[in-house]
């Protein structure tokens, strides 16, 4: 935890005074509700100054915690907004990622299974290598399946943007904003 931040809670940074935390009825669950250290971002004080949290505040409404879509949460509204889509754009770009959505989903899935049978295959007195095989087998098949879903993806993205675009896409992925 960042030192500067218990002298800045007990000079009364965080408190009933700034509405904070469970003096005003605040649910504290992490989101920057209330005292403590993803909280006190909210009133835009705090060591790292006017709206920062810090290393302690997550990614903000967008964020997706479970890194999957685009590492959004939202991605086509941040992708409408970053990328300040037309309303035709829009449309295509929804269901572009809805299909990705469903690649991934499935993916996910596949992994559980994989999982289930690679426990499956050490389960018993003598270890099932054919077993453990056939998981390992169908989980690179799914990641085989994803990454071409990914790929057609792009390839659909790439399409449906304009040069300006283009760029701007490339910059969110580049720098981390945005995870494929």
């Amino acid at each position: 935890m960042y030192p500067g931040f218990f002298g800045w809670w007990k000079r009364g940074g965080c408190g009933p005074s700034a509405g904070c935390g469970p003096h005003d009825g605040a649910h504290m669950h992490g989101h920057g509700h209330g005292c403590g250290p993803r909280g006190f971002g909210r009133h835009g004080g705090g060591p790292f100054g006017p709206g920062g949290g810090g290393p302690f505040a997550h990614g903000g409404p967008d964020w997706d915690a479970e890194g999957g879509g685009f590492g959004v949460r939202r991605p086509l509204r941040f992708l409408a907004w970053k990328l300040e889509l037309e309303e035709e754009q829009v449309a295509k770009l929804a269901t572009i990622l809805d299909d990705l959505k469903t690649e991934r989903a499935q993916a996910s899935v596949d992994n559980r299974r994989s999982v289930a049978s690679f426990a499956d295959a050490v389960a018993g007195d003598t270890f099932d290598a054919a077993k453990a095989k056939e998981a390992g087998d169908a989980r690179v098949k799914s990641a085989e399946q994803l990454r071409e879903a990914v790929v057609k993806a792009l390839g659909e993205i790439h399409a449906i943007l304009d040069g300006e675009q283009r760029k701007k896409l490339s910059y969110l992925l580049r720098t981390g904003t945005l995870s494929i």
